[in-house]
């Protein structure tokens, strides 16, 4: 087939000084920071949905992409050949190492589920050709189960258990093609695991169906082998009103509830936390503080609108401290900085995607630089120590050992008569410091 990305060929590193909009300037995959390759620490993926899927339409309009495949002419597996052929094209030329699709993304649904099925079949054949002849790896699948209508109340929380099965047959399908293509995870995102009203809902219900359906994926992960990190989505609310994983604390406790703390990790999506009212670096923070810290959906949203734009990242200042809360967790294992985002409708040249993911890449790698920079002058996390320094002393040890009761703690308090005061918390000083090292980056 045609080359459809004509006139781009590999996007090249050319150094902060390049003027060219086709090249990395932050972004040398190579590049040694904290003992790993910018390319090792990043691990940077485009998403199959919003790049290739999508024509451009919203609620309002017509899509106004130029993208043939998604014209209702001819078979539709040839297009979704087609769109395949376009979207390693532009994995390659990108040099991102990874990927992550939707499983209705990649195939069309058929007329039955079983023609589904064999339909999804042919495309992982191909994804795996495409895969071994240009090294692309899978970052995560996914089963789409949000769009057909037949998931209009929910796939696990739907009161149908008909809808049930068909959404854990679909889910099932899917991670046998996740693990075939070696991915790294299998993603979860419950767009319609909520509600719209609570007069026809029986919440209690629903979070038990939900926790026993998380179950029988966990179980099966085990049954197939499947070595890769189950990740689950905390998202407030759209397209529901409300939805069960509404933040990362939320999807903690859920965890706990039904046994999955030790099974099931999350991915965080910057325009998700937005939507939440909490900064991108805090669900970061809460997911490293429990342990379920698993992948990256790296985008931003719009402070101003209530809804997922999925913008690509483009600030350092905002990313610089989501990195640094990354890093000081461990960094990733499985997980990576998967691009879900979209372009805006306006922006119809093909090399317009290509636009969009370098100045992500080129954002997320001068983040990088900074949080590196952070860590290694450790004024911040000297800091950070200092100030919980007496939770190291004799009373510290003790309240947190559980040998002083609040009835000790109050005899204590009034035999010693102690009266704290308080110390600074040094906040501006330390914003001062993140500003200079996004100064130094470089």
């Amino acid at each position: 087939m045609s080359e459809f990305f004509q006139g781009v060929g590999p996007i090249p590193y050319e150094g902060p000084g390049s003027d060219n909009p086709l090249a990395f300037r932050w972004y040398d995959r190579d590049r040694v920071v904290l003992g790993k390759s910018m390319e090792e620490h990043l691990r940077f993926g485009v998403c199959y949905w919003h790049s290739f899927a999508w024509d451009g339409s919203d609620i309002f309009g017509a899509g106004t992409f130029d993208r043939p495949w998604n014209l209702p002419i001819g078979d539709p597996m040839d297009r979704a050949a087609a769109k395949m052929e376009m979207a390693f094209e532009f994995f390659e030329k990108l040099g991102a190492p990874f990927f992550s699709f939707h499983d209705r993304d990649i195939a069309p649904e058929g007329a039955t589920f079983a023609e589904s099925c064999s339909n999804f079949d042919v495309m992982v054949d191909k994804a795996e050709a495409h895969m071994a002849r240009t090294g692309t790896r899978l970052l995560w699948g996914t089963a789409q189960a949000f769009y057909q209508p037949r998931y209009a109340a929910g796939a696990a929380t739907n009161p149908n258990p008909l809808v049930f099965a068909h959404a854990a047959a679909q889910v099932k399908h899917c991670m046998d093609a996740t693990h075939r293509l070696k991915g790294a995870n299998y993603v979860l995102w419950g767009g319609r695991e909520g509600y719209e009203t609570l007069l026809n809902t029986d919440m209690a219900q629903e979070l038990d169906q939900l926790g026993r359906f998380l179950n029988m994926v966990v179980q099966y992960k085990h049954d197939i082998g499947f070595e890769g990190t189950i990740l689950l989505e905390p998202k407030p609310q759209e397209p529901t009103k409300h939805q069960y994983d509404y933040d990362t604390a939320t999807v903690y406790g859920f965890l706990q509830r039904y046994g999955l703390e030790n099974e099931i990790k999350v991915n965080i999506e910057g325009n998700h936390a937005t939507l939440s009212g909490h900064d991108f670096a805090h669900e970061i923070a809460t997911a490293v503080s429990f342990g379920i810290f698993g992948s990256i959906d790296a985008n931003r949203g719009d402070d101003r609108l209530g809804w997922d734009t999925d913008q690509f990242p483009n600030s350092v200042d905002q990313m610089s401290f989501a990195v640094y809360e990354i890093l000081k967790g461990g960094g990733f294992t499985t997980g990576g900085f998967m691009f879900d985002t979209k372009l805006r409708r306006q922006s119809l040249a093909r090399d317009d995607l290509f636009h969009g993911h370098i100045g992500a890449m080129d954002t997320m790698a001068r983040a990088l630089l900074v949080a590196a920079d952070l860590i290694e002058n450790n004024q911040i996390e000297a800091f950070r120590r200092e100030r919980y320094a007496a939770w190291s002393g004799e009373m510290g040890r003790d309240i947190m050992a559980g040998n002083l009761s609040l009835a000790d703690l109050h005899a204590r308090v009034l035999a010693d008569n102690i009266d704290p005061k308080p110390v600074t918390g040094r906040q501006e000083m330390l914003e001062n410091l993140l500003n200079r090292a996004i100064e130094r980056a470089k």
